[in-house]
Formats: structure tokens, sequence, C-alpha cells
């Protein structure tokens, strides 16, 4: 049996806001709008749909990015350039690093609705 994530839904305090703030900082577009989704297609096809939902409902979820090194030089040069807080951990207790889990280099950082979002250049494993 062969299966694969296709889309998943995002909440966030503004559908727009937060599909184009993880489109700007990846490099990627924002789809059309549909209903009330703003999607974001990854590279693999997966679609990220963010919807607006009132800001009390939303419970902060992780999603984690798997770039090539040249990539994360340059979203973490976005990151450093629109003074996003960043850490080397999910925990928060390395404020303003890096990792190099695996061999490779990782970092996390909020979406504008608290999600916490995370760059890998290696899977984890390696």
């Amino acid at each position: 049996m062969s299966v694969e994530l296709n889309h998943t839904i995002v909440h966030s305090r503004d559908n727009r806001e937060s599909a184009e703030f993880l489109a700007d900082l990846l490099g990627l577009e924002t789809g059309p709008e549909w209903g009330p989704f703003i999607p974001v297609v990854l590279v693999n096809g997966v679609t990220l749909d963010f919807a607006t939902i009132p800001e009390a409902s939303i419970t902060p979820q992780h999603y984690a990015f798997l770039i090539s090194e040249a990539e994360f030089d340059t979203v973490f040069g976005r990151i450093r350039e629109l003074g996003i807080a960043y850490h080397a951990d999910p925990h928060q207790k390395l404020p303003g690093e890096i990792n190099h889990n695996d061999g490779g280099r990782g970092v996390y950082f909020p979406d504008p609705s608290g999600h916490g979002m995370e760059l890998i250049t290696r899977s984890y494993g390696g």
C-alpha cells in the first residue's frame, strides 16, 4: 500500500498572514484562496492549508521542514533579517543559537500564530 500525506489544515489567527509568512520565508508561493483556506504547497506536493479560527481555539503545533544546506543559509538569513526569535532547541533553552544534530543544522522559530516551526538539513537519525 502506498500512503502519502496530501494536506493538513493549519489553524491560524489570520490565514493570509500565516500562509504568506511561511511562503515568503521558505521562498514558496501561496495558492489561491479556496473556501476558508490559503494553501502553501511544498515541493513534495503536500499542502499546508491555513485556516483562520478564533485565537483562543489555536493549539500550538510543530511543523518541521527538511531543506538543503544552501536553503538553510538563505532562510536563516531571512529569519535574522526579520528579527524573528530563534532557538537551537524546541524548549527554547538555547536562544539565538542553531543546532548541529545528526551532522546537519537546525533551528526553531515561531510563526505568527504561535506554532513551532523547525528547519533541519538532515533527517533525524542521520
